[in-house]
């Protein structure tokens, strides 16, 4: 199997192509210093992620912003400090701010000029559009959480997005669903059928931060540890 065997990228956006963990870790800050929080990033990270995950199944049409404002109050209360509702609403507006990884612009330029890219995302349409302006290109197919009523790792999401690849004339055989999480992506990915790339951004680190680990390894076919090794693999091949 080669990159080159596809003709569609599907992507996750958040901790793949956006910082996401970085850009949460920093709109947690206010929330930390009123709270006297003295946790480590990374358990402060696997605390939202276990709060985000448990919001998310619960209200799956909920949109992201006032789902993360949630998450921010139900924080709050664990670590016993009580916030102005402006302040969980900012931390429910903050995904825009959220900064790409440094590798991420190039490498979709680069992947544009061969594939059609297509987001499968768990937050609504404003808050990716704050984002996509930082990645660079257009995407040929946008999939929000909002428009599916459901977040990932819900089978319903993978079925809408192949059905929305469709419409742009490719079959599921053709799509490379590429992502970060294991549990939100891959393996809901594998179920649906479709070849998957992993970019292990968390390579070499301990711990899962926000992401949730799967209860199985799920299959995967290519792993990178960023979407620049990923490009670079894709331009190695075109020169063989």
């Amino acid at each position: 199997m080669k990159l080159a065997d596809f003709k569609v990228l599907t992507f996750d956006c958040y901790g793949t192509l956006i910082d996401w963990e970085s850009g949460l870790y920093e709109a947690l800050r206010p929330l930390l210093a009123a709270a006297k929080v003295s946790l480590k990033r990374d358990a402060v990270l696997a605390e939202f992620g276990k709060r985000e995950a448990a919001q998310e199944a619960a209200t799956p049409a909920m949109l992201y912003p006032q789902l993360l404002a949630e998450v921010h109050r139900q924080l709050a209360r664990d670590w016993g400090v009580t916030l102005a509702e402006a302040d969980h609403a900012a931390f429910g507006a903050s995904v825009p701010n959220w900064p790409a990884f440094p590798d991420t612009s190039a490498a979709l330029q680069y992947l544009k000029r061969y594939y059609r890219l297509v987001i499968l995302s768990n937050v609504d349409r404003a808050s990716f559009a704050g984002s996509n302006r930082r990645l660079g290109v257009s995407f040929d197919a946008i999939c929000t959480a909002q428009d599916i009523g459901s977040y990932k790792p819900d089978p319903r999401n993978f079925r809408y997005l192949i059905d929305a690849v469709a419409k742009l004339g490719f079959a599921p055989k053709q799509i490379l669903h590429t992502a970060q999480s294991l549990y939100h992506d891959h393996a809901p990915a594998q179920a649906a059928g479709l070849a998957s790339a992993w970019i292990d951004r968390g390579h070499g680190e301990a711990g899962g931060g926000a992401t949730r680990s799967p209860a199985t390894l799920p299959r995967y076919d290519f792993r990178f540890a960023t979407m620049g090794e990923m490009a670079a693999a894709h331009e190695r091949e075109l020169r063989a």
